[in-house]
């Protein structure tokens, strides 16, 4: 991650010695407030610099993009998983009411579509093969991860007798991990800002020979380097609101694909657990 951001603010650096003064000037403010200028459109970016809107645009094409939003989006990129919640706000600064509902949802459908053009299928593949053969699965997610932890746990505790979810509370995330041994999985689930705990978690589960599977953002993400397998969803966000649209859409496939491969023992099971849900009234329309 570092040596891309660098990369990029060298390219702006060495460029801004061929180019136009108002360029240099542009150059030098992404260089030096790359964070703020990441979330900037071009008129505000040319506002704040001194320079037309128009101008921005043309240093981006400039640069070899194709306009400001890819450059914009290049910085965004290589920076947003250290973005905090304001730095994430910023991104709707210039969005109006009316044009939330529209870009949120296009946003998310985006997002699921880009997951599916980019996923591993090799990687998916092993993922449902190791879940299979452990003797006990852990689900960990923390903070704004936690939802997407506790869905999965749920659906796999349909489907496996021993499902461990973790998501921090009474005890330590370590000790509830700490009998995991080299016949166990865990799937370590964060999305930026990425938890320190769940990668020293995903750590210790890896050294105790665990079979370790990441369900994050993409191969900048520091989960990738302590999995055995990572599985990849797109997760880019209109504001400091986390998009989990396209992980969850994955989460769902994964649960499908499994259940599929133990279609017995589930069917088994849904039999036995019917009659205790019609027993005590836990859903409605049967009495």
């Amino acid at each position: 991650m570092e040596q891309n951001t660098q990369e990029l603010l060298n390219r702006l650096n060495h460029s801004g010695k061929k180019l136009s003064k108002s360029h240099r000037r542009i150059a030098e403010c992404i260089v030096n407030h790359y964070d703020k200028a990441a979330f900037m459109t071009a008129s505000r970016l040319g506002q704040y610099v001194g320079v037309s809107e128009s101008t921005v645009v043309r240093f981006a094409t400039a640069l070899g993009y194709e306009g400001f939003p890819q450059l914009q989006k290049a910085l965004q990129e290589l920076i947003r998983h250290r973005l905090t919640a304001a730095q994430r706000l910023e991104m709707t600064g210039d969005m109006g009411s009316s044009q939330v509902l529209n870009k949120v949802l296009k946003g998310d459908i985006q997002n699921i579509r880009s997951t599916l053009d980019e996923i591993d299928v090799l990687s998916f593949d092993q993922t449902i093969d190791s879940l299979l053969t452990a003797r006990r699965i852990y689900v960990l997610g923390l903070r704004a991860s936690a939802p997407l932890a506790e869905f999965l746990g749920h659906y796999l505790n349909f489907i496996f007798p021993n499902v461990s979810t973790v998501t921090s509370g009474v005890s330590d995330v370590f000790e509830q991990i700490a009998r995991i041994s080299d016949e166990d999985a865990l799937i370590g689930i964060s999305f930026p800002r990425y938890t320190n705990h769940t990668v020293k978690a995903m750590r210790f589960a890896k050294s105790r020979g665990a079979t370790v599977i990441a369900i994050t953002d993409g191969p900048l993400s520091p989960l990738r380097a302590e999995s055995n397998y990572c599985l990849s969803a797109k997760s880019e966000m209109a504001s400091f609101v986390d998009s989990l649209a396209a992980p969850m859409s994955l989460i769902n496939a994964l649960i499908v694909a499994l259940s599929q491969r133990r279609r017995t023992q589930v069917a088994e099971y849904f039999g036995e657990v019917e009659n205790i849900w019609d027993e005590y009234n836990v859903y409605l329309g049967k009495n």
